[in-house]
């Protein structure tokens, strides 16, 4: 059966030129077009594709919205490919694509897709399940966590990676506090120093607790042990 296809990019010409090349390939139906992430999340409901093709940044922030439809798709249809086009190499944004696993995700440069094989190819395989990552995203997330295991997590004090630590073994503040002998306030003071220091003071409470640990087992540091002596990464 063909490969169902949703497709979500707010630039007109840019828009219809990918429609013309789903539509003409082999395998692939393109069964609905959107212009921004309300019209993406309903044309999903209309048509239920097996894969999303959308533009990282749409309206109506411009900013992420195509790595939010692709978080909202892993929690109400996990079952749907998404393959993420973006301007820019951007390895923040390609984290948090695969935060919640790689399986079915692609994240592609659109400077890359003039080559339609790159795109078809990326379709099929995240309709398959597999991922792929454009070769210079991965340089630049290699790039990102050579520069963030030599710097940033350098600045911590010993006890910001103590409390860093408990964050990555899925500890609330209050149970860091009573594992560190401290009381929540200052749990909460080295967990916003961690996190002024690694960047990431402009993010949701819960992203940027993510994002930090991260970083942490990116660097190849390990969780602490919890309560029954074996070590937890977060899902």
């Amino acid at each position: 059966m063909a490969v169902r296809v949703v497709l979500a990019e707010d630039n007109a010409l840019l828009r219809h030129g990918l429609a013309t090349l789903i539509e003409r390939a082999d395998g692939l139906d393109l069964v609905g077009t959107a212009t921004d992430r309300p019209s993406l999340e309903q044309a999903v409901r209309d048509h239920d594709p097996d894969v999303v093709v959308t533009d990282i940044r749409m309206p109506p922030s411009r900013s992420d919205e195509g790595i939010k439809v692709a978080g909202w798709l892993r929690r109400e249809r996990p079952r749907v490919g998404v393959v993420v086009l973006s301007q820019h190499a951007e390895a923040t944004y390609a984290l948090a694509l695969l935060e919640g696993g790689s399986s079915g995700r692609a994240y592609l440069l659109k400077e890359r897709v003039a080559g339609v094989d790159d795109l078809l190819r990326a379709i099929r395989a995240v309709a398959a399940g597999e991922s792929v990552i454009d070769p210079a995203v991965v340089e630049g997330l290699v790039a990102a966590n050579a520069r963030r295991q030599h710097s940033e997590l350098e600045r911590l004090t010993p006890r910001e990676l103590e409390v860093l630590s408990h964050m990555a073994q899925g500890w609330s503040n209050a149970a860091i506090a009573a594992a560190l002998v401290l009381s929540e306030r200052a749990v909460e003071k080295h967990s916003n120093s961690i996190f002024a220091k690694l960047g990431l003071t402009d993010e949701p409470d819960l992203n940027r607790r993510v994002k930090a640990v991260l970083l942490y087992l990116h660097s190849g540091h390990r969780p602490a042990s919890g309560p029954t002596g074996k070590v937890a990464t977060p899902g």
